[in-house]
């Protein structure tokens, strides 16, 4: 997850419709029809404080039920604000590698984000083996990002090393959405060797094509993996500070289906 320094905002949700379909087949899921903590066959933690390249100021976590949880039908990400190994806030980042990684796929997420000032979800993918070396030139690809200084977009995006928020490059769409902190909604992508395409609810917003120039312009034909999170703060959630009456804040997760 990476903050943006140019941001194009697209108001109205084009009327392409993608849905699944009989010739989608599914091939990795978490219904999260359980109790406790998250399914360790699916997921890991990526944990610790560093900043995570953004400058952040949570404390990612692993096992803990007060961070990541599986509740009366749903995965429950919470951020908090909380003294943690030296941080002030503790929140988790749930990831499939190595436990559901995928070259090409249709992912579709069902969920409802947090709201207030400093919080920065994210529903994203990233290399497994970063073949093409480091960020971003092993890329990206962003399927739903928020922040709460902007509570009425929603962001999907991907990363290269010729298109990356560094170089003000990034492709980037934005979508009018205000009442995705009161509401679930399904964020997906269709991904295959051509295009990734992004869609809410069906209806398509934003395309990345690849443009056969090379691995610096599309190196998304490696495996990629899924990460779930909630960030505090950072370069791009924190730019407008953090109003600190908001927590605890809490990403809710409905499904995570993989379709080939």
């Amino acid at each position: 997850m990476q903050p943006f320094i140019a941001i194009a905002l697209l108001l109205l949700v084009s009327s392409c419709r993608e849905k699944s379909t009989p010739q989608d087949h599914l091939v990795w899921s978490d219904e999260f029809d359980y109790n406790g903590l998250p399914d360790s066959s699916k997921w890991s933690y990526d944990t610790g404080g560093d900043g995570w390249g953004n400058n952040e100021l949570q404390y990612y976590t692993a096992d803990r039920v007060e961070n990541a949880r599986v509740e009366n039908g749903l995965l429950v990400l919470e951020a908090r604000k909380e003294a943690m190994e030296g941080r002030s806030y503790s929140s988790a980042r749930l990831v499939s590698r190595k436990k559901g990684d995928w070259q090409y796929g249709k992912m579709e997420i069902r969920a409802q984000l947090p709201q207030g000032r400093g919080i920065w979800p994210a529903i994203w993918m990233l290399p497994t083996d970063w073949r093409y070396g480091d960020w971003p030139r092993s890329g990206e690809i962003d399927i739903m990002e928020f922040v709460g200084y902007a509570p009425d977009s929603i962001y999907g995006s991907v990363h290269t090393e010729s298109f990356n928020h560094v170089k003000g490059t990034q492709s980037t769409r934005g979508v009018f959405m205000p009442d995705q902190g009161k509401a679930f909604h399904v964020y997906a992508i269709a991904w295959d060797e051509n295009s990734i395409r992004f869609f809410i609810d069906g209806k398509q917003y934003h395309q990345f094509a690849n443009n056969h120039q090379g691995w610096e312009a599309w190196p998304f034909d490696q495996r990629f993996h899924l990460l779930l999170n909630i960030a505090v703060g950072g370069n791009w959630g924190g730019k407008d500070g953090i109003d600190e009456s908001i927590f605890p804040q809490r990403m809710l997760v409905d499904y995570v289906r993989v379709y080939r």
